[in-house]
C-alpha cells in the first residue's frame, strides 16, 4: 500500500524466534508456527496470553525458521512464508519470490492530523476484553474458500460477509484459504463477522482480549492444507461399515419399529450399516436414557441389530429439563449454562430448558457417565450430538455464561467441547472406532471422531443446491466426514411426484458424499403442541426408508447403494489419505485444478477423491447439464466410456437415474456393474 513519509525505524525485540514489539496502546508477538507458517496476536491490554491456544495443536518445526531485527522492520522467514513488521506496525506477508499474499489495510499513516482508520482496531469493553477488528488490502483477483458450513449458495467468498456464529445450519470455522496462496486462521471463538469484501477484508470479534491469528503459505491447496491440518488435527481412520449406508428418520416410536425396519432391509438384502434412533427416546430430556415404556429390552436389540452387521446410534441433546432427574445436581455444580441477567432457560421444546455446559470439564464428564451407564454398557456405539450449537432463543450472546467465559468472547467453541466429552469418555473405555454425528463445528473437530452434519435444512432443489457448496467449502476447512439429510429434512410427501424426483437426485448426491445418509421429516407431521402439552407423546412423521417412495425411486436408490458398495475400496484410500494428510475427501475443483482460472466459482460439480468428477443435478426436471472438464487432464464418462480433453464444456446427459459422472485420466473404479 501506499505510505506517507519513510518508515521508521523498528523498536523492537527478539526472543528466540519470536519477534516482540509495543508502542502505545499496543503489545504484538510475531513468531513462527509450525511448518511455513507464522502466528500473530497483539492486544491493547498489553499483555499477551501465549496459554490461549484455544485448540490449536502445537506442531514440529523443522528447525529453519529464523527471525532478525532490521532497521525499520523485523523479518521472520518459515519455510515458504516471509512475514514482516514494519517500524511503524504495519504487517505483510511474502511467498519465496517476494509476493506479497496478505499485507495489513491501513488507511492512511499521515502525520499531525486524526489518521482515518488503523489496521487493528481496539475498542474496550472491560478490563480485559476488546471489539476488536483487523483490515487487509483487498485484492480484486483473489478468490476465498471455506468459513465452514453456510447455506449461501455461494462457492467462491470472495464479496461475502459472512457471521462468526453457531446455528442451525450454519457452522462457523474461523479459516479460508486464498487463491494467492495462503490458508488464514483467525484463531478466535468471538462472536464476530467475516467481510471478504472488495475494499477490505475485515475480521470482526464482538468480544476478545487478543487478535489472533496465523497465516499458511504453500504452493498448493494440498501443500497449504497439509500444514493447516498439522496445526488443526486430522480425522481418525474411518472404520469400513461408516462409508456404507445410515436409515434414520424423525423419528422410530420404539423398539419394536426398529427391529422391523431393520429385519426389512436385511430380508430385502440392501446392505445398512448405521440405524438411528432420534430424538425423545428418554424420559425427560437431560436423563440420557431409554424410556423403558418403549424400550424394553435395549440389549437384546442392539445384540440382534449386531448379529445383522448393523451399528445402532442415539440422539443425544444437550437440554435439561427442570423436573428431570439431573437437573438440580447439574444446576447445583454450576454444570449448565448460566443467563448473565434472568431466568437460565435457553430454549422451550416440551417445556421450558437449561443447556449442558460442554465447556466445563465436570459437566462433560457428567453427561458422559450417563451415556456410558445408560447406552455405551446396554450396546449403543454411536452418538448423535444434537443442538450441537447449541441452539437458544433467543441467540442473545452477551447475555450467556459459560464455565469459560461470556458468550460473546466464546460460544463458537461449544460444539468442539460437546463433541470432546464423547470422544474422551468413549477412547477411556478402550473405543477404537469412533464415529458420532453432530450439528456444528469449530477448528479441530474433525480430531473428535465427528461427522458433521449440515443440520436442518428444507427439502427443495434450491437447499440442494445449496448443501454442495456448503459441503465444499466445509472441506477446506479440515473436515473430512460430511454429510446432509438426503431428501432435506423439513418436508416431503412420499406420495408426491416432485418430492420423489428431488430425493432421487439428492441420493445419487449423496452416494458421492463422505458419509451416505438418509434422513428427514416427512409427510404426515404429528399434531402434538410441543410447547405447551409438556407430558404429550411426542409420535413419528411419515416413513423415510428406501420403499417408502414408491417401485421407481426404490429400484434406482437400491442401484446406487450397491454403487457405494463397489465404491467403498476407492472410498477407503481417500479416508486414509484424510486421516495421513488431512485432504479431504471431497473438494472443490479449485483444490485439484487451482491453476485452471475457470473452476474458481463452480460450485455445483466437484470432485470426489483425485479420480471422479461428479457434476449432481440441483433443478427440477433437469435432464441434462453442462459441465465444465478442467484442463491438463483427459476425462471419461463414466456411463457411456466417451473421452473428453479438458479445459473445456460439455453437455451430460441426465436421465432421472444417473447421475453425471467423469472419471480423471483414463482411471478406472467400477460405476457401472
Amino acid at each position: 500500500m501506499e505510505r506517507y513519509g519513510q518508515i521508521p525505524s523498528f523498536e523492537g525485540t527478539l526472543e528466540g524466534n519470536r519477534v516482540i514489539w509495543e508502542t502505545e496502546g499496543e503489545l504484538v508477538y510475531m513468531e513462527p508456527y509450525g511448518k511455513n507458517a507464522i502466528r500473530f496476536r497483539s492486544s491493547a491490554s498489553l499483555h499477551i496470553d501465549t496459554s490461549l491456544n484455544w485448540t490449536l495443536l502445537e506442531p514440529e518445526t523443522d528447525g529453519e525458521a529464523k527471525a532478525v531485527i532490521k532497521e525499520d522492520r523485523a523479518v521472520i522467514q518459515n519455510g515458504k512464508l516471509c512475514a514482516e513488521l514494519l517500524g511503524d506496525g504495519t504487517v505483510l506477508f511474502k511467498d519465496n519470490t517476494g509476493k506479497i499474499l496478505l499485507e495489513e489495510e491501513w488507511l492512511d499513516k499521515r502525520s499531525g492530523t486524526a489518521p482515518q482508520r488503523g489496521a487493528r482496531v481496539y475498542d474496550h469493553i472491560s478490563s480485559e476484553a476488546f471489539r476488536t477488528d483487523l483490515f487487509f488490502a483487498a485484492d480484486p483477483e483473489e478468490h476465498f474458500y471455506g468459513l465452514g458450513q453456510e447455506p449461501n449458495d455461494c462457492m467462491d467468498l470472495k464479496g461475502a460477509s459472512v457471521e462468526l456464529f453457531q446455528k442451525n445450519t450454519k457452522c462457523t470455522i474461523p479459516y479460508v484459504m486464498s487463491s494467492k496462496g495462503y490458508g488464514f486462521i483467525w484463531n478466535n471463538p468471538s462472536i464476530g463477522r467475516a467481510e471478504l469484501g472488495t475494499n477490505h477484508t475485515r475480521w470482526h470479534s464482538e468480544a476478545c482480549r487478543q487478535i489472533d491469528y496465523l497465516v499458511i503459505a504453500g504452493d498448493s491447496p494440498e501443500e497449504i492444507n497439509q500444514s493447516f491440518t498439522e496445526i488443526t488435527g486430522r480425522a481418525d481412520m474411518l472404520p469400513e461399515w461408516a462409508a456404507g449406508f445410515w436409515q434414520s428418520r424423525l423419528r422410530y416410536e420404539n423398539q419394536e419399529q426398529v427391529l422391523q425396519v431393520a429385519r426389512e432391509y436385511k430380508k430385502r438384502g440392501i446392505p445398512l450399516d448405521v440405524l438411528v434412533i432420534d430424538y425423545f427416546h428418554w424420559p425427560r430430556q437431560g436423563e440420557w436414557k431409554f424410556d423403558d415404556k418403549y424400550w424394553p429390552d435395549v440389549e437384546n436389540m442392539c445384540r440382534e441389530l449386531q448379529e445383522m452387521g448393523i451399528h445402532v446410534m442415539v440422539s443425544i441433546w444437550p437440554t435439561v429439563d427442570p423436573r428431570s432427574e439431573n437437573y438440580d445436581t447439574m444446576k447445583k455444580k454450576n454444570y449448565l449454562i448460566k443467563a448473565e441477567r434472568g431466568i437460565s432457560n435457553f430454549f422451550m421444546i416440551m417445556g421450558p430448558q437449561g443447556i449442558f455446559d460442554a465447556t466445563h470439564p465436570g459437566a462433560r464428564d457428567f453427561i458422559w457417565n450417563c451415556a456410558e451407564k445408560n447406552y455405551l454398557d446396554r450396546g449403543i456405539d454411536m452418538f448423535w450430538l444434537d443442538e450441537a450449537e447449541p441452539e437458544m432463543r433467543p441467540y442473545s450472546f452477551e447475555n450467556v455464561r459459560y464455565y469459560m467465559g461470556n458468550g460473546l468472547e466464546v460460544s463458537n467453541i461449544y460444539p468442539y467441547y460437546y463433541a470432546k466429552a464423547f470422544y474422551d469418555g468413549m477412547k477411556s473405555q478402550g473405543k477404537k472406532e469412533i464415529v458420532n454425528l453432530i450439528r456444528c463445528a469449530w477448528l479441530g473437530s474433525q480430531r473428535l471422531g465427528t461427522v458433521l452434519w449440515s443440520g436442518d435444512i428444507p427439502s427443495d432443489f434450491t437447499s440442494l443446491r445449496c448443501q454442495i457448496k456448503a459441503g465444499l467449502n466445509t472441506a477446506m476447512c479440515g473436515i473430512p466426514w460430511w454429510t446432509t439429510d438426503i431428501g432435506g429434512f423439513f418436508g416431503g410427501d412420499p406420495a408426491d411426484p416432485s418430492f420423489r424426483e428431488l430425493l432421487i437426485r439428492w441420493f445419487e448426491y449423496g452416494v458421492f458424499c463422505p458419509i451416505f445418509r438418509l434422513h428427514g421429516k416427512r409427510l404426515p407431521y404429528d399434531t402434538v403442541n410441543k410447547q405447551k402439552d409438556f407430558d404429550a407423546f411426542l409420535p413419528s412423521c411419515g416413513e423415510n426408508e428406501l420403499w417408502s417412495f414408491g417401485e421407481e425411486a426404490y429400484e434406482i436408490m437400491r442401484g446406487y447403494i450397491k454403487l457405494r458398495e463397489r465404491l467403498k475400496p476407492y472410498i477407503m484410500e481417500q479416508m486414509k489419505r484424510a486421516h495421513e494428510l488431512g485432504t479431504p475427501v471431497m473438494r472443490p475443483l479449485f483444490y485439484d485444478f487451482h491453476l485452471d482460472k475457470r473452476v474458481y466459482n463452480i460450485g455445483d460439480e466437484y470432485m470426489f477423491g483425485p479420480d471422479l468428477l461428479v457434476a449432481p443435478i440441483v433443478r427440477e426436471g433437469e435432464r441434462k447439464r453442462n459441465v465444465y472438464l478442467p484442463e491438463g487432464s483427459d476425462w471419461t464418462d463414466a456411463w457411456s466410456g466417451e473421452v473428453y480433453k479438458g479445459g473445456d464444456w460439455t453437455e451430460a446427459l441426465a436421465p432421472i437415474d444417473r447421475i453425471p459422472l467423469y472419471l480423471r485420466d483414463h482411471a478406472r473404479l467400477p460405476i457401472r456393474e
